[in-house]
């Protein structure tokens, strides 16, 4: 009888917030795992390393009723393994900083469950960094001390000396005491601290949504209730608060402050959302689009089948070359059983995916509107009695197809994808747009438009929050808002991310 081995759980610290500081080891881990059970702090934008099967689990947001709590965590933990699975425990910051980590190594260790503890970048250094405020610096302090304000009042042995503490030398960090802030700064004014000691507080630290504070112990509290300073927080205590002036350099992103949706869909929202990070944005990633096969698929058959017999071979989107290329190597071995067809890109991106195959692009139109691409073609070569072929999505504009048939090309429009709502959020982004939104919506299809409208309800959207703005990437998807009863706040005048990008640095 074949005994089944057991898993493995991995406790991989996510760092603070930037998704950027998670250790090499924990996005290798990410990208092998079955299964990933993450806190809600975690960047959702870590979950795109895990495979596209991989089981998304979310811990819940503490105290609401459809959290795990931490037996049912643990239970839930052991019981994947058992089953033989690769388990990412994703927590934030580090597991053995104030996570509770040590506790659920503990119980892995008493189910003889494999375990590897994966360490992880803790706000305690981190969030002090994206304010401008070194912890230790030659001319302030040689030494840190980090406690935290969030006593169980009920549990002797977590009291903490404020007379003891008050006396000890160099920077203090503060985790977890905004609730009873007021207290404790007083207690250690009382204990022989200066009341004009430089304090700083740090609410989402290394995130577009951060947001700091500065004072003193006896000012603080009435700052930051002033300022409505709200857990996640940590605070700063020492001389090297004052340096903050000079090194605050995260705070100074040309984006900082600014929150912006990006609707594309998982698969190509990465690097898009990692240039508007960044730039400072806080980036809140809802991905309205996932790629399906089309409902007919004898189109697709019969093209592969004639594909010597085509002049042209065009390409509208990245998503478009990636899925007739999944089919094409499905039937064939050899790329060069594409023929001798010419390509035509529609935009930068999808001519670089297509040279990532080592095929040459004859023609990318500067313009992406299917009169303007015809132009392009006619003014390449007469066109007149060409075979086209058209590989793009199942629901398209009929404009370029037209526009090509009235230059003389005899066009095949193949389906070669559809494009599906998307209905899963396991990091719950929907629902923080819907409590909180946004200052911008960024738009890179009429897909991603219309989707998005199914789920949101835009015009509605736009009234819950006046400040919310729409960018679109070009016409086409400018033409999908305004079919809403809704005009775009800008629209790219290059039709590409990077255009999109250039357009919200100068309403800056």
């Amino acid at each position: 009888m074949r005994v089944k081995s057991k898993g493995t759980v991995y406790l991989v610290g996510a760092g603070p917030g930037d998704a950027g500081l998670l250790t090499l080891r924990g996005a290798e881990l990410l990208r092998r795992a079955d299964v990933v059970i993450f806190d809600l702090l975690v960047n959702p934008g870590l979950l795109r390393l895990a495979p596209a099967g991989a089981e998304l689990i979310s811990r819940g947001k503490q105290k609401s009723a459809d959290a795990l709590s931490q037996a049912e965590l643990i239970e839930l933990m052991v019981a994947k393994a058992r089953q033989g699975k690769c388990v990412v425990r994703l927590k934030g910051g580090d597991p053995y900083i104030f996570g509770r980590g040590g506790e659920e190594a503990e119980a892995l260790a008493a189910a003889k469950i494999h375990f590897e503890v994966v360490p992880g970048v803790s706000s305690i250094v981190a969030a002090p960094n994206y304010a401008g405020i070194p912890l230790t610096h030659r001319e302030h302090c040689s030494s840190f001390t980090v406690f935290t304000g969030h006593e169980n009042p009920a549990d002797a042995k977590t009291d903490l000396r404020y007379d003891q503490i008050a006396k000890i030398p160099g920077t203090k960090v503060v985790l977890m005491g905004t609730d009873r802030l007021g207290k404790w700064t007083a207690s250690l004014i009382q204990h022989g601290m200066s009341p004009e000691t430089p304090v700083a507080m740090v609410r989402w630290g290394t995130t577009g949504r951060q947001q700091a504070v500065a004072g003193t112990l006896a000012t603080i509290a009435g700052l930051a209730r002033a300022k409505k300073m709200s857990p996640p927080v940590l605070t700063i205590i020492g001389d090297v608060v004052k340096l903050r002036g000079k090194l605050n350099w995260f705070e100074q992103r040309p984006l900082f402050g600014r929150r912006v949706v990006v609707t594309r869909r998982s698969e190509q929202a990465g690097s898009f959302a990692q240039r508007l990070t960044e730039l400072g944005a806080d980036v809140l990633e809802v991905p309205t689009i996932k790629i399906t096969q089309p409902k007919e698929t004898d189109a697709i058959v019969d093209a592969l089948l004639g594909l010597n017999s085509y002049d042209w071979l065009v390409f509208t989107s990245v998503n478009g070359v990636t899925a007739f290329f999944d089919i094409f190597f499905r039937r064939f071995q050899d790329l060069r059983d594409i023929g001798g067809a010419r390509i035509a890109a529609v935009g930068p991106a999808t001519a670089a995916k297509l040279r990532e195959l080592h095929l040459q692009v004859d023609l990318t139109p500067d313009e992406f509107v299917g009169k303007k691409i015809a132009a392009a073609f006619a003014k390449f070569q007469t066109i007149e009695n060409l075979k086209m072929c058209l590989l793009r999505a199942e629901v398209a504009n009929p404009d370029l197809p037209r526009a090509l048939e009235e230059l003389g090309a005899i066009v095949d429009d193949i389906a070669v994808y559809k494009t599906v709502a998307e209905t899963e959020d396991p990091a719950e982004a929907g629902r923080t747009l819907l409590k909180n939104g946004t200052d911008w919506i960024t738009f890179t299809s009429g897909s991603t438009v219309e989707h998005f409208h199914a789920r949101f309800d835009l015009p509605k959207m736009l009234k819950k929050f006046p400040q919310l703005k729409l960018a679109s990437i070009g016409p086409e998807t400018s033409k999908a808002i305004r079919a809403l009863g809704l005009e775009p706040a800008l629209e790219a005048k290059e039709h590409t991310t990077d255009g999109l990008i250039a357009a919200l640095l100068k309403t800056i």
